[in-house]
């Protein structure tokens, strides 16, 4: 490696640090702020249905690490649980109408703050495979973005999120990494506010080839 590349990933290493501590205040105040809202979110999903107020479900971390990412449980009890949503047949047959309304809003993603508090995850990042989407993880590798942290919101997220394929979001994710810096997380969360409320990218259903 040339004196230029070591300058790159010296500047790398140096913003994960910050991007570290950024999570962790992000996270904290994200929480307090949300936190009547989760609170409400919680009541109405025991309310509906009944199971666990929290899902659980296996991801894929930084360095291929397993771990159980959290979200507000928006399915009912007999939904599969380790299929990615838009590739079910229907998914409005396993969907709640609490759930319906969380997912719009993208509110079922706030319990990820304790993840990102944990360390498992950062607030910007590549979204976390299935454990079982090879294919996905297989493609990132390529790029090496399996090597950072996945995120609650990530540049393939911006950029089309369901809409994309999974050789696009590969690449897209390694574009992330390849110009990682603080510049370029302000710009998806961001765009993740605008994505959210016009709910764009998302797809709900096998639509996809």
């Amino acid at each position: 490696m040339n004196k230029q590349g070591y300058k790159v990933v010296k500047t790398k290493n140096s913003y994960l640090r910050i991007k570290r501590l950024m999570d962790i205040v992000g996270s904290v105040i994200a929480l307090i702020l949300f936190s009547p809202l989760m609170i409400v979110v919680a009541i109405l999903i025991k309310a509906e249905s009944k199971g666990p107020i929290l899902f659980k479900q296996r991801r894929i971390g930084k360095g291929k690490k397993e771990f159980y990412i959290l979200k507000f449980r928006s399915m009912k009890q007999d939904a599969p649980k380790e299929v990615p949503t838009h590739l079910l047949e229907s998914p409005s047959a396993h969907i709640t109408k609490v759930g319906s309304l969380i997912r719009k809003t993208s509110v079922d993603e706030l319990p990820q703050l304790i993840n990102v508090l944990k360390g498992e995850m950062s607030l910007v990042g590549p979204r976390p495979a299935l454990w079982n989407q090879f294919d996905l993880i297989e493609e990132r590798d390529k790029y090496g973005a399996n090597d950072i942290k996945p995120g609650i919101t990530g540049w393939a997220q911006v950029m089309g999120r369901d809409e994309l394929s999974i050789q696009q979001k590969a690449a897209l994710d390694g574009k992330y990494l390849e110009n990682l810096s603080f510049l370029i997380d302000m710009k998806c969360l961001l765009k993740t506010i605008s994505y959210v409320i016009c709910r764009k990218g998302i797809v709900e259903g096998r639509s996809l080839n």
